[in-house]
């Protein structure tokens, strides 16, 4: 009798013991996967319409996401700029009285935070993971074969509001060239033609290695991948296409629990050579450092555990990352015509908006005390407390809460990287500079907002 009740106790204290377990926070994934990959796969495609429909939902909610270029206005290889404020206000408020508001504290009490600048989540942020545009997956699947597609989710974003696709290359090395692209998607398949005779031969293998797929939290052989089938992996350049940006999306790896975990907008690399800080986050000092730390941890959210099971690639430090490196920095800003070698604009090429935008930019809104010139970035990490402005809330499974410092992007060529900030919150320039006209407290005129966004378009 007594030994049944110490059994029946052990046996409840168990239970009560993988229930704990079960509820405990932890920062690692399960290593050993129990379910069936088909049932896994089955049970994600089941769920993967509500999912997306639960993320469109909110981004329709926060957004006017419909189709309006901007007159004249396109990217270096004519793609149409989209225009325009995009961010919805709350429900009887207008920008200007948002701006008039006595303190951030009575924007937080009363809820009138407009929803479009609240962090955004990851299209399904508890799940995570690299996710492609249709445009990039279509492509890579035409020229090497490779699948893209994650059989559990698809990206958020319209196109219209993306990088043009492919974007152009420019060199510092050779910027007589215009764009070496030649209007293709750099690949694996097409960069010993497009490049033999133009990079010495530690650049051409250094761009191999950024176009050589390698296994990746999502994509990979294992059991727990996202692709139907066993995927070779993905590459640098999957992200930063053409070293620019696709505006592909993931999420922080160094942040832990996963609602805390910052959705993260793909950086160009245009002007890698001028940066001091990579990532936008983690202060990382070198190139050489980015591109390591990528391969080795990003790529499995952090996890070198996961990281060793699904196939990580070393890259050695004194050679590829070197190499890879190298290319890396060649990598230059589009042209920017109306900009003299200070980075100012020629006012003999200027309009009269253009020229006040400017006035504007190193005067009253203040922007060039973060984005100096001639690239327009300080290359030190800024923290701007916008929690300031609202209460911690979650959010289709992403905590809002405090940013944190973030590093100051290099403004130039800024209209050809869509959308803005480092999680894509904002879709316009438009909407950027409604963002840091409240959260600085500048006080811009209608008038004057529109001469910001004039001038930034040119740099």
């Amino acid at each position: 009798m007594l030994f049944g009740i110490f059994a029946t106790a052990l046996i409840v204290s168990g239970i009560g013991k993988a229930q704990e377990s079960a509820t405990k926070k932890s920062s690692y994934a399960p290593i050993v996967i129990n379910e069936d990959f088909a049932k896994t796969m089955a049970r994600m495609k089941a769920a993967k319409s509500e999912i997306m429909k639960r993320q469109i939902d909110l981004l329709n909610a926060r957004y006017d996401l419909s189709d309006r270029p901007a007159n004249g206005v396109t990217m270096s290889s004519g793609k149409s700029v989209q225009e325009g404020v995009r961010v919805k206000l709350p429900k009887d408020t207008s920008w200007d009285k948002l701006a008039a508001a006595v303190n951030p504290e009575e924007i937080r009490e009363k809820g009138l935070f407009p929803a479009g600048f609240f962090p955004l989540p990851h299209p399904n942020h508890p799940e995570g993971g690299m996710v492609f545009p249709k445009f990039l997956i279509k492509e890579i699947k035409k020229q090497e074969g490779r699948d893209l597609v994650r059989f559990d989710l698809d990206f958020d974003l319209p196109d219209h509001f993306l990088p043009e696709f492919p974007a152009p290359i420019y060199l510092t090395t050779r910027p007589d060239l215009g764009d070496v692209s030649q209007g293709k998607l750099v690949t694996i398949d097409n960069y010993y033609e497009l490049f033999n005779g133009i990079l010495n031969p530690k650049q051409i293998e250094g761009l191999r290695m950024l176009l050589t797929p390698f296994p990746q939290q999502q994509f990979n052989q294992t059991e727990d991948r996202r692709s139907e089938r066993p995927s070779r992996g993905v590459a640098c350049f999957d992200c930063h296409a053409n070293g620019h940006t696709n505006a592909a999306t993931h999420l922080a790896g160094d942040t832990r629990p996963q609602e805390f975990r910052h959705r993260i907008d793909t950086p160009s690399l245009r002007g890698v050579n001028i940066q001091r800080l990579f990532g936008s986050q983690r202060a990382l000092k070198s190139v050489e450092d980015f591109t390591e730390f990528e391969q080795r941890a990003a790529y499995f959210d952090g996890d070198p555990v996961i990281a060793t099971k699904k196939g990580v690639n070393i890259l050695d430090r004194g050679s590829q990352v070197h190499f890879m490196a190298e290319f890396q920095e060649l990598l230059d800003f589009p042209p920017a015509p109306k900009l003299g070698i200070d980075g100012k604009l020629n006012p003999k090429m200027a309009t009269e908006s253009e020229m006040r935008g400017q006035a504007l930019f190193f005067g009253k809104a203040n922007c060039a005390s973060c984005h100096a010139a001639p690239y327009y970035t300080d290359n030190l990490m800024h923290n701007m407390k916008v929690e300031r402005f609202y209460k911690p809330q979650m959010i289709n499974g992403r905590m809002a809460s405090a940013d944190g410092p973030i590093k100051t992007f290099p403004l130039r060529g800024i209209k050809d990287s869509p959308p803005y900030l480092h999680d894509d919150r904002l879709l316009t320039l438009e909407d950027t500079v409604e963002f840091f006209n409240l959260i600085l407290d500048i006080k811009l005129t209608e008038t004057e907002k529109k001469d910001l966004v004039a001038f930034m378009r040119q740099l």
